[in-house]
This record gives structure tokens, C-alpha cells and sequence, in this order.
């Protein structure tokens, strides 16, 4: 079972004429750690073909993946879906740990005209080098983060609870920066 510890509620943080960020309702979340030969029997069990290369997505029925590592995957599912995904797992005969993460995380959602340009005021990596459906594990103002590219100006970022207020008051200041260079 998942609680909630967020002090973010889903919702517009901020939204300006170069970025709006807001935060998402919470997902079922997993952290799977397995090596290559496992991946086969997993991927059939949790009903997608596990992506293995580091920072490559892939999305099955009610189900997405990214490869964080050469033995690491976070996936999202609906909060109901993470029952039936560890047992699901359970069943595979090969060595691996599907954990439930699903309370330790805040998605915030950064979309606009300036959303890369949002985004590099606290990460160093270059934010274009990052192409569409695909994500990264990256810093953003020295707190660990997985960037999610869902389009050119549209991207998730999962931020642990503890970070989230903090990351989230440094984007609303940024998109409110933007928009008074355009003003």
C-alpha cells in the first residue's frame, strides 16, 4: 500500500506565457533491478519489452518503462496496477527485485514554449541532447532527477518527496523569470 507524503498537491504550480509546471497524480511506481537474462521471462511477465538501453522508454497496456542503468528500470503503472505486477513477478524464475517505490516520489510536469530553456537553469545536462520518448537520470540544482521527454516542449520529472517544494519553488521563480525576458 502507498501514502502519499507530498506536501504537493496535483495541480498548476505556476504557468506563465514560457512554461506552465504542475504537478502530477501519483502513479504506481516500481524500481526493477535484474540482468539481461532475466529480461525476456520479465518483460512477458509484466507485459512489455523491457527497453535496454539507458534512457530508452517502452510502454505496453496501462504500463511504461525507462532504463535508468544497464540493471535498472523504473515503471509506471496505475496505483491499482502495482499488485498485479508484483505478483506477476513473482512468478518469474530468474534472480530480480521489483519493489514498490510508488510513495517516494513527486512527478511535476513542465510544458510550454521554454520548458528546455526552464529546465537548464538547474540541470547541466543538455536538455535537447534529450530526444522525444526518451528520458534521463540527471541533477537538477544538486538533487537527483529522471526527466521524462514526452514531446519537444513537454517533459516529467520525478523528484523524491524530500526535494519536491524546493525543485518546484526554483521552477516557478525560473518560468517567471522567462516570461519577463519575453515581456
Amino acid at each position: 500500500m502507498s501514502i502519499e507524503i507530498s506536501s504537493l498537491t496535483p495541480g498548476v504550480l505556476v504557468e506563465t506565457r514560457a512554461a506552465r509546471v504542475s504537478t502530477q497524480p501519483a502513479p504506481g511506481r516500481l524500481s526493477l533491478r535484474a540482468r539481461k537474462p532475466a529480461l525476456p521471462a520479465l518483460g512477458a511477465a509484466l507485459g512489455l519489452s523491457l527497453p535496454e538501453r539507458i534512457g530508452q522508454r517502452a510502454a505496453g497496456d496501462g504500463i511504461e518503462a525507462i532504463c535508468l542503468g544497464p540493471d535498472e528500470w523504473t515503471i509506471l503503472t496505475s496505483a491499482d496496477g502495482v499488485a498485479g505486477l508484483m505478483a506477476a513477478s513473482a512468478g518469474v524464475d530468474q534472480p530480480h527485485s521489483l519493489v514498490d517505490i510508488s510513495g517516494r516520489e513527486v512527478t511535476l510536469r513542465i510544458d510550454g514554449p521554454r520548458a528546455s530553456d526552464l529546465l537548464t537553469l538547474g540541470c547541466p545536462r543538455d536538455i535537447d541532447g534529450i530526444a522525444v520518448g526518451e528520458g534521463r537520470r540527471t541533477v537538477f540544482d544538486g538533487a537527483t532527477v529522471v526527466l521524462w521527454r514526452d514531446a519537444d516542449n513537454s517533459f516529467r520529472m520525478d523528484i523524491w518527496n524530500s526535494f519536491a517544494p524546493h525543485l518546484a519553488q526554483l521552477l516557478d521563480v525560473g518560468a517567471r523569470e522567462l516570461a519577463a525576458e519575453s515581456a
